[in-house]
């Protein structure tokens, strides 16, 4: 009941018109709950940055609990839960965009060091289109990555079967409430995620899969994802959006390449010319991917996603030898290197300069060193030894 009561009022708060995700960021900051806010003076309230005199008229006068306890009660029916950025299970990487949304509706299960790579692209995906998707993301399930994508047609539930088909964790950010999953012919697609993984939302129950939702909704596929790969995309597809959104965000953007004659390849070749990194198979993504993650997954030898479908690995495949540990099997680069990580974080730049390596030198052995767990990096590479 306690739960109940507290998040009441961030629903409430969420409700209020003119707050928005960033303003909502800024009363919390000030006030420390949701509840506080609604307790504060208008003088005080308006004195905050982006909280006028209109604003907090309509914080004070808000009148609607019963709607919020009903959401509340909705959840419980529809076992859905909420999560707000206050709580662990809150997607960490989230929380580095400006406008994170102050509470998430998730059904399914979220983890704390869940490692998200975003799949998204066409539609109207072609043959070709689907097969590379289920193959990078039954190829990134497998090595323990999270595929996230948004339950569309086409190359987004591609991404989504690929995972399930790896026995792997997927995410499905909707641009709707829960209770409306879009498209219809998706609703098992969905219970299956929500089984081995989750789906989530900013919108009330109720919201309909309107068109201005999906761009909103796309800021989330990236937010909550360290790269975001865009397979196919006409020139002016929605997954450009992603991508742009991704690069404003400091995230990776990886592009697969098609046929130049091909209009839903003109947008992913685009990406590429403008600097997004061409994919041939899933190590392109993971030597990008798992230097940020922390958790490096061990990185077998893979064909590329341009082999024939009949070429796609079982999986027995035989795996390439495990990547150097601490103990053994480093080079001479990652030896002298790792002599200069403790267990307090180091910069690149400090590490050319102590090393008197060259920093492609440095940059090749931190990877090494990442890929074989040894180190990990944090937010502005700045790298550690792990203990």
């Amino acid at each position: 009941m306690m739960k109940e009561k507290i998040l009441k009022y961030w629903i409430a708060l969420k409700a209020v018109e003119g707050v928005g995700c960033v303003g909502f960021r800024t009363l919390l900051a000030a006030f420390g709950s949701p509840e506080a806010v609604f307790r504060a003076s208008a003088l005080t309230l308006q004195c905050l940055p982006g909280i006028g005199p209109k604003t907090a008229d309509e914080i004070l006068t808000f009148s609607d609990w019963e709607k919020a306890e009903q959401e509340i009660a909705r959840t419980e029916t529809l076992g859905v839960s909420i999560v707000t950025c206050q709580d662990p299970l809150y997607p960490r990487n989230l929380l580095n965009i400006y406008d994170y949304p102050p509470f998430l509706y998730v059904k399914g299960s979220l983890r704390p060091e869940e490692i998200g790579v975003a799949i998204v692209g066409s539609r109207l995906a072609s043959t070709y289109g689907k097969y590379v998707t289920e193959k990078l993301s039954r190829e990134l399930a497998l090595k323990g990555i999270t595929v996230v994508s948004g339950l569309a047609r086409g190359i987004d539930s591609a991404a989504h079967r690929g995972a399930l088909a790896g026995k792997g964790r997927t995410i499905a950010v909707l641009g709707s409430g829960l209770d409306v999953v879009y498209p219809l012919e998706n609703e098992a697609l969905a219970a299956d995620i929500t089984a081995q993984g989750a789906l989530l939302t900013e919108y009330p129950f109720g919201t309909p899969p309107n068109a201005p939702n999906f761009p909103a909704r796309n800021r989330l596929i990236s937010g909550v994802s360290l790269g975001v790969v865009v397979v196919e995309a006409g020139e002016k597809s929605g997954s450009l959006i992603t991508a742009r959104i991704a690069s404003d965000q400091g995230r990776s953007v990886f592009a697969v390449p098609g046929a130049i004659e091909s209009a839903g390849s003109r947008g992913t070749n685009r990406l590429i010319k403008q600097g997004a990194k061409l994919i041939e198979n899933v190590e392109d993504i993971l030597e990008e991917i798992i230097p940020q993650a922390g958790l490096p997954p061990v990185v077998p030898e893979r064909p590329s996603l341009f082999s024939a479908p009949g070429a796609m690995p079982d999986d027995g495949e035989k795996e390439t030898a495990p990547f150097p540990t601490a103990g053994k099997g480093l080079g001479e680069t990652e030896t002298r290197l790792l002599s200069f990580i403790t267990q307090e974080p180091v910069g690149v730049d400090t590490l050319i300069a102590r090393s008197g390596l060259t920093a492609h030198e440095v940059q090749s052995g931190l990877l090494v060193l990442a890929l074989g767990g040894i180190i990990r990096q944090l937010p502005g590479k700045m790298f550690l030894r792990k203990e």
